[in-house]
């Protein structure tokens, strides 16, 4: 169970997270990251960040190239929250496809 400060820290950088996905795709037509969910370390050193990728067929895609420009989105995190947060996570990326679940799930039903 996550405590207080674990929990602010995980929505700030969630937050800040998104702004920087945001003004990266912003360039790119057609796709759209989210970043869905944020999960912090107890000693505040691991950052687990679960992103939604739309359209999913271009996830793996968007995943790999997140995950090979992790040092610069690091840096420009560090940049916005630097007044709050000592020592910037690491940062680790996966794809969040609990909506590609539910699709499926919906489908089923609908059978």
């Amino acid at each position: 169970m996550q405590e207080t400060r674990q929990n602010r820290i995980s929505r700030l950088l969630q937050k800040e997270l998104s702004l920087i996905f945001q003004s990266q795709t912003r360039q790119m037509r057609g796709v759209m990251v989210s970043v869905t969910r944020v999960k912090v370390s107890p000693d505040l050193s691991i950052c687990t960040a679960y992103l939604s990728i739309f359209p999913s067929d271009k996830g793996d895609e968007l995943l790999k190239n997140i995950n090979a420009n992790i040092a610069s989105i690091r840096y420009d995190l560090g940049q916005k929250v630097r007044n709050q947060l000592r020592i910037i996570p690491e940062l680790r990326f996966f794809i969040d496809d609990s909506l590609d679940y539910l699709e499926r799930i919906d489908d089923l039903l609908k059978k």
